[in-house]
């Protein structure tokens, strides 16, 4: 089982469900844990843990899955879109000229204790200014890493170089945490305070406020996004 095998299969749903196919992630994830765990009993792990081994896997299919659906889209924008590991695995010195700035853009000064990338797993960017536009984070429950969203959210409204920046957080919400606005859960309290804002993935209808909104809104969003930002210059 392999990412291009999962594209293949979202592929197979949006021939059925088009531009709503977002809305079935959630099934697409569980068909996808029986195909890894049938590839894994062929050759299991040393410690004959299934859990284990698809943990490791689904943590990148949701990234990827999300760039597929969204890179034509940011193409048309005029945008660019880096995965946040690239920046930080890749050694200085084999990044781009363009890459290294966007780096460096994105990077949180912690003084004496030097520059850190944030925790994103996509970083959307202006090729031409080479401005960051936003940072997503994803993942299939907001327990997960929703505190830690938050968390580089602030840090990145402290930094001068980097107060524009948008971070927002995209799930299929598999625990319901964004569902309802009252009573609110812990989870949508963080998104609604400290970030720019959630997208969910899912045929569950949510209370939408400014800041939690169905996905087919984020690249409306965005567009409206980038034209202030371009009314500015």
């Amino acid at each position: 089982m392999t990412v291009q095998d999962v594209l293949k299969l979202y592929e197979e749903k949006k021939k059925k469900f088009g531009i709503e196919t977002y809305k079935h992630i959630s099934e697409l994830l569980k068909e996808t844990k029986e195909l890894h765990k049938k590839d894994w009993l062929k050759n299991p792990t040393p410690n004959g843990d299934h859990e284990q081994s698809w943990k490791g896997f689904k943590g990148g299919i949701l990234e990827h899955l999300l760039i597929h659906i969204i890179e034509d889209e940011i193409k048309i924008l005029g945008l660019k879109i880096v995965k946040g590991n690239t920046l930080e695995r890749t050694q200085p010195q084999n990044l781009s000229e363009e890459l290294s700035k966007i780096k460096r853009a994105v990077s949180i000064n912690y003084g004496e204790w030097g520059l850190h990338l944030p925790d994103a797993d996509i970083i959307i960017y202006d090729p031409k200014s080479l401005k960051v536009i936003a940072i997503l984070s994803s993942k299939s429950t907001l327990r997960e890493r929703i505190a830690e969203t938050g968390y580089w959210k602030i840090k990145i409204s402290q930094d001068p170089v980097t107060k524009n920046i948008k971070v927002f957080f995209v799930t299929p919400d598999e625990d319901g945490t964004l569902t309802i606005k009252t009573p609110t859960k812990k989870g949508r309290a963080i998104v609604e305070v400290d970030t720019d804002g959630s997208y969910v993935m899912s045929e569950t209808r949510v209370e939408e406020s400014d800041k939690v909104k169905m996905f087919d809104s984020f690249i409306s969003d965005l567009k409206k996004l980038v034209e202030k930002i371009n009314a500015k210059k």
